[in-house]
């Protein structure tokens, strides 16, 4: 009897957006957006808050003209997977881990008043 393996990759980020979306054409001639979500770290609480700075895609083109629509600082909520992409340039191939979005929303101010960052 062999045992099947289910490997799981989900990842859901409640956050402030950083900066205004990046909308970028691929070589492949795909759109990419691209935008940083800064989200507070779970766990107590040392000296300060402790914050990260988490970038995220999306090539799915309704999600696409929702955050490009966001303004930096909206609060919002994303659900997508952790991958690593690479690419090359000039000096090699290099690559970065980012979270790939497949849904994402504009928090209510009121549901997002917990999200406070340093």
């Amino acid at each position: 009897m062999s045992v099947a393996v289910i490997d799981r990759n989900d990842v859901v980020l409640r956050g402030r957006l950083s900066a205004p979306a990046e909308v970028r054409t691929l070589p492949s001639g795909d759109t990419l957006v691209s935008f940083r979500l800064v989200v507070r770290r779970p766990g107590p609480q040392t000296r300060g808050r402790s914050t990260d700075t988490l970038p995220c895609i999306t090539y799915d083109r309704a999600l696409q003209k929702r955050v490009t629509a966001w303004q930096a600082g909206d609060v919002v909520e994303v659900e997508g997977a952790l991958q690593r992409r690479f690419w090359r340039t000039a000096t090699g191939t290099t690559s970065m881990t980012e979270v790939n979005c497949r849904r994402g929303r504009k928090v209510p101010r009121s549901a997002g008043a917990d999200v406070r960052t340093a």
